[in-house]
């Protein structure tokens, strides 16, 4: 009896050593990863633009906004209610979002057939993509987006296993919640169900669980749907208006592919391209063809849309893993085994010096000295003139020292004069600096025209005495009749257009309040 409880115990201690050295494990350790890459901050860079925008969102929760719907502006809330102001706290989910990604494509992988080699190289493919290591660095849309597309993409995946179409209810969720995050799910939802469509496992919608996943879907999504209307769509005003203005770099299709081969890492490419012809070719995924087709329908969508070059992110994830498996058998032929600690080690190593070059990783003055001993740097992907930092790191600075400048014009302001002098951002980045930055120096809320600060109006001013970021002066001659320069601001790693005077208009012309001339202060670009 003894021996046997002593061997049992033995069994036991065993598996647990075994797990600890197997794929899931590894993948777990990899995924750990995510944490110490993005939410310590040694470069010493702030809150991104978009960040102070959504946390001035966080404070005017609705189903939506001119530029997204609400999702992102509830994780704002939350990780401020729940964890603090700081930039750990704001970076957190953004974070678990990152290992989120490298957990379930591991996940995938084990469900094509993959072992510990396949999981582990699809696992760093995942962390050291530079379009995940970006969505991962700050809060967006983008950080939570792989997440759901790769939880749709593996409940389709369950489904063609097993024959469960019950788990269309989860697939609705997921995909209810995905469009509550951003619009693009309606193109992987899309783009899954026409693959399915194209391939055998179409049996897999005749069924009433597939309605009541699409229904589910809209149900979630439904709130923002109903803003949207009320509303008038705004968001296709907002992308109307940026086509118009020329304000993202034209890439075209050719330019498209290259930024998909940038964003997944050069080195990587190998096992996304294997994982797509497995997926639309091999006998051994055949069943899961549909996922390579909806690929294909993804891009092509994105193409014809002129989505920006990183819309089709999200989908690459289940490329890897399918790739990643592909590998792991053609390796296993004799001769071949010396390839996969090569591989694996050329994606790690590429990978890490990629990632000094995507992530706010290094000090700025290293950063520069680094991208141009290395001989490269992020390519540009909008019009805007940046610093000796690229755009993604550049609008990072500058917000504080901003913020103290406007405090000390505000408050040296006479008192009367102060209580009715209103702060307006030329965008939402200036605006949600003050908002964000400015209660602990006495400042007001800011108000703007930017995108949906214009929806939350002048409040009571009257427009009689304001401070402007950001604007020329000879535009806010058309307005004032007194505009008096006060400050300089101007971080040297700023943006360019973050470089500007702060002044000080009073005497409107024309007597026009602030409220009458507002429709003519809306900036949805």
């Amino acid at each position: 009896m003894a021996s046997a409880i002593a061997e049992q115990v033995r069994s036991g201690a065993d598996a647990r050593a075994k797990w600890f050295v197997s794929g899931p494990a590894i993948v777990a350790y990899i995924a750990c990863l995510e944490f110490p890459i993005h939410l310590p901050n040694p470069g010493g860079y702030g809150f991104f633009i978009d960040e102070l925008y959504f946390m001035a969102c966080g404070q005017h929760l609705s189903w939506g906004y001119v530029d997204m719907p609400p999702l992102t502006a509830v994780q704002a809330w939350a990780a401020r209610a729940l964890f603090g102001d700081s930039l750990l706290a704001i970076r957190i989910f953004p974070a678990i979002a990152a290992a989120g990604l490298v957990i379930i494509t591991g996940a995938i992988v084990r469900q094509l057939g993959g072992g510990r080699f396949a999981q582990t190289l699809a696992a760093l493919a995942v962390l050291f993509a530079p379009f995940y290591l970006s969505f991962g660095s700050y809060l967006s849309m983008n950080s939570i987006e792989p997440l759901l597309w790769m939880g749709c993409a593996m409940i389709v995946i369950r489904m063609i296993q097993t024959g469960d179409v019950r788990l269309w209810i989860w697939f609705g969720v997921l995909a209810g919640i995905g469009l509550e995050n951003k619009d693009t799910m309606l193109v992987f939802g899309f783009a899954l169900v026409a693959g399915l469509m194209l391939t055998a496992e179409r049996r897999l919608m005749a069924n009433r669980w597939f309605i009541l996943g699409g229904l589910l879907a809209f149900a979630i999504f439904l709130p923002n749907l109903i803003w949207q209307i009320q509303h008038h769509f705004p968001h296709l005003e907002m992308l109307a208006n940026i086509r118009r203005s020329g304000r993202n770099v034209a890439i075209g299709p050719i330019g498209f592919i290259g930024w998909q081969l940038l964003g997944m890492q050069p080195l990587a490419a190998p096992i996304w391209l294997c994982g797509l012809y497995a997926f639309l070719f091999s006998d051994a995924v055949r069943p899961y063809r549909a996922l390579g087709y909806a690929y294909l329908v993804s891009l092509l969508l994105v193409l014809i849309s002129e989505g920006r070059f990183y819309y089709l992110a999200p989908a690459y994830p289940m490329l890897l893993a399918a790739g990643a498996v592909v590998i792991e058998k053609w390796t296993e032929r004799p001769g071949r085994g010396w390839m996969r600690p090569a591989y694996l080690g050329l994606v790690a190593v590429t990978g890490a010096m990629i990632a000094l070059n995507t992530l706010p990783l290094l000090p700025p003055r290293e950063y520069i000295e680094y991208t141009r001993f290395m001989g490269f740097s992020e390519p540009k992907f909008e019009n805007r003139k940046s610093s000796d930092l690229p755009q993604f790191l550049a609008d990072r600075f500058g917000w504080p020292e901003m913020v103290a400048a406007t405090a000390k014009v505000y408050n040296d302001l006479p008192p009367e004069q102060r209580a009715r002098t209103a702060i307006i951002g030329s965008n939402y980045g200036e605006a949600g600096a003050i908002d964000f930055y400015g209660p602990a120096l006495g400042l007001p809320k800011a108000i703007s025209g930017h995108v949906n600060y214009w929806y939350w109006g002048p409040r009571d001013y009257s427009g009689e005495s304001v401070i402007v970021l950001g604007a020329p002066r000879e535009r806010l001659e058309q307005g004032y009749a007194k505009v008096e320069p006060k400050a300089e601001v101007g971080n040297q790693y700023a943006m360019a257009n973050e470089h500007f005077t702060i002044y000080l208009c009073t005497q409107p012309r024309g007597g026009r309040t602030l409220a009458q001339i507002w429709p003519r202060l809306k900036n949805w670009d």
